[in-house]
């Protein structure tokens, strides 16, 4: 990854883009996508991560707590974080964070595990070589709770562009069909902050939900913002397409 200019501080918010090289497609099925949010749950930490041996371990924990009657998905998180992730989506060629830097230097390493860590496994399954991502990731820095509110929305908002390429500038006829869209997508954090337990493990989702308040005004928040054709309009530094 090459050298960056500017510096990511403690406790700053942060919308990031990781854009795959050349757009090709980076999450080609379910098995990718579920590798891809395995990788920002288990990168997040101090500590060097090989991922087949993290899946091992918690392959063995999970039978643990089934036999224990214990729900796996959550299971006693020790990890000692480098961010807290706010909130994620995985799109056929990008992902979008949105990210709380907890320890100095956290962001760039994230990335940099992240980055060579699904690309060497990208890489392998499909019998191929160099890299996967572009050389930089793009990230802005949240200045203040309403443009937090709007990057959250424009975040897990993005997947209505996989049915309506052009619904920012159009609008979209079928509202309740984008809704339900959302509701059903399963690669971001979305379904988290509506109570729906899909991967609870990744995301902190307090610092949010103190801000736009509860799952209800979530859902309300977003629908807000998808039919007003998002209100990115107004802060388009924060876009990072």
């Amino acid at each position: 990854m090459p050298y960056r200019k500017e510096k990511f501080i403690n406790e700053g918010v942060y919308h990031i883009v990781l854009r795959a090289l050349d757009d090709n497609l980076i999450f080609k099925n379910i098995d990718d996508h579920y590798r891809g949010i395995f990788s920002i749950y288990e990168f997040n930490t101090t500590k060097a991560v090989i991922i087949r041996d993290r899946r091992k371990v918690r392959s063995h924990v999970k039978k643990i707590l089934k036999k224990a009657n214990r729900d796996p998905r959550f299971a006693t998180d020790s990890r000692e974080k480098i961010l807290e992730i706010l909130a994620f989506c995985l799109m056929p060629n990008h992902i979008h964070l949105l990210v709380r830097q907890l320890r100095e230097g956290g962001i760039i390493k994230f990335m940099r595990k992240f980055g060579a860590g699904y690309g060497g496994y990208f890489n392998k399954k499909y019998s191929r070589k160099g890299h996967v991502f572009q050389g930089n990731f793009k990230s802005v820095f949240i200045k203040n709770d309403e443009q937090l509110k709007v990057v959250w929305a424009y975040i897990h908002a993005n997947p209505i562009s996989l049915v309506w390429p052009k619904w920012k500038e159009r609008g979209i006829a079928n509202f309740g069909k984008a809704s339900k869209f959302l509701e059903n997508y399963k690669w971001s954090s979305y379904l988290d902050y509506l109570g729906v337990a899909n991967f609870p493990s990744v995301t902190g989702r307090e610092f949010i939900l103190e801000i736009i308040g509860d799952q209800s005004k979530c859902r309300e928040f977003l629908e807000n913002y998808i039919k007003y054709k998002g209100r990115v309009k107004e802060f388009p530094a924060l876009v990072l397409e």
